[in-house]
């Protein structure tokens, strides 16, 4: 058991009162003292502050201030005292916990139980680890949310993601025209936000592990090399001064089998060559990784053409517009299943992706490099260096995303027996 008492230890006529800490262990008495900023006159402390029969009210209103004072900070010590072993404690200790009263350490922050609140604080301690298109991706989602939330006129917290959130979710979207696919995607994300908040200490719903998100599979849309030999004859150049940057990187995107937000960064710098092999060497954006990827004859044609350089870089929505204005000249134009985004009511400016039976030009987009590249070479190319190129964490995912089904693997081990 520990006690506390305040002197006043200065020669001078104004000073801060000494807290005298006092204790007994293995009957041993010890006393600790250190200096407080409860500053007093020393005519105050001998005459004024233990006078019960003051009548001055100014003095009786120090003397209440002090009293606060001196019961704040002693109860503080006498509670550390009690956490604390106590031989730990000496004269630096409490020295230490008297400067941890003074400045008090930041109270932890309080995470937000509200969804969107939620959503924004994951951003927030995500934002050095993930890229610019996955934040725009997030918020296109977070934008979807808000209309749902909107649409219900009922506030989200993180404790309502249940299997009712789900039904009711999904009733939304669908009345909405939004594809199967966009809502899975979507729902993911919302289960990343509360498994992301539950491992913060946040309560989550008992029901959330169970809850499954729909994804149904998507069309395979690649070009063939069929389909790049048109492309390579194609003479698009008097069409637009553009379309001829735009079929290069086309078709070397076919053949390295990168994300735009990776080959469009391409120079001659990151070229290098090793026993006189071609070798492309750069830092993936999304993933980070370190890549070293041999180059295609087809590739060093181009680069040949253009004097050892890659084409000029141009941004994602005009070379999305542009390549297919690039397939359309090359009358790659056979039907093939499909979705495309379509305008839900004219001028609406609001957009649905619609499926359907197109012509593959219409459904031509940035992404069309990777897949074609890992479908064209999938069965003459080892699958494992395949995944090396494009980055895929599993075969499973990896044959998942050219459109590969367990009855399709049978069918091609049948020409093994």
């Amino acid at each position: 058991m520990a006690t506390i008492n305040f002197l006043f230890r200065s020669t001078k006529e104004e000073a801060p009162l000494t807290l005298r800490l006092l204790f007994r262990h293995n009957n041993k008495d010890f006393v600790f003292g250190a200096s407080t900023k409860i500053k007093v006159t020393k005519e105050y402390w001998s005459k004024q502050h233990s006078n019960k029969r003051l009548k001055d009210s100014e003095a009786i209103a120090q003397r209440n201030e002090v009293n606060e004072k001196i019961g704040k900070i002693e109860e503080f010590i006498l509670k550390a005292f009690d956490n604390t072993d106590i031989n730990f404690v000496d004269k630096k200790w409490l020295e230490n916990q008297i400067h941890n009263f003074y400045n008090p350490s930041a109270e932890p922050e309080q995470l937000p139980t509200d969804f969107i609140a939620y959503l924004d604080k994951y951003l927030e301690l995500k934002k050095n680890d993930i890229t610019k298109n996955t934040i725009k991706k997030v918020n296109v989602i977070k934008q979807l949310i808000l209309r749902y939330i909107d649409h219900t006129k009922k506030r989200l917290s993180i404790t309502d993601i249940n299997a009712d959130f789900k039904i009711s979710f999904e009733n939304y979207c669908l009345e909405n025209n939004y594809a199967p696919n966009t809502i899975g995607i979507a729902f993911k994300f919302i289960k990343t936000i509360c498994n992301h908040a539950k491992s913060n200490g946040l309560e989550t719903s008992n029901q959330l592990r169970n809850i499954k998100s729909k994804q149904v599979a998507v069309d395979n849309i690649y070009l063939t090399f069929e389909d790049l030999e048109k492309i390579e004859k194609a003479k698009v150049k008097s069409y637009n001064i553009h379309y001829e940057d735009a079929k290069d990187w086309l078709i070397i995107s076919c053949y390295i089998g990168q994300r735009i937000s990776d080959f469009m960064r391409l120079t001659e710098k990151n070229i290098r060559i090793e026993k006189g092999k071609h070798l492309l060497e750069f830092k993936q954006v999304k993933t980070g990784k370190l890549m070293t990827v041999p180059l295609h004859p087809k590739v060093l044609e181009i680069l040949k053409k253009r004097n050892g350089k890659f084409p000029e870089p141009i941004v994602d929505q005009k070379y999305n517009l542009y390549i297919k204005e690039v397939c359309r000249i090359a009358k790659i134009n056979d039907i093939v299943p499909g979705s495309l985004k379509v305008e839900i009511t004219p001028e609406s400016k609001i957009y649905r992706k619609e499926s359907g039976n197109y012509e593959k030009w219409k459904l031509v987009s940035s992404h069309i490099g990777r897949r074609s590249f890992a479908t064209n070479f999938y069965g003459t190319i080892p699958t494992t260096y395949l995944i090396y190129v494009t980055g895929h964490s599993t075969e499973q995912m990896f044959l998942t995303y050219i459109g590969k089904s367990n009855k399709d693997i049978a069918m091609e081990l049948t020409n093994y027996f």
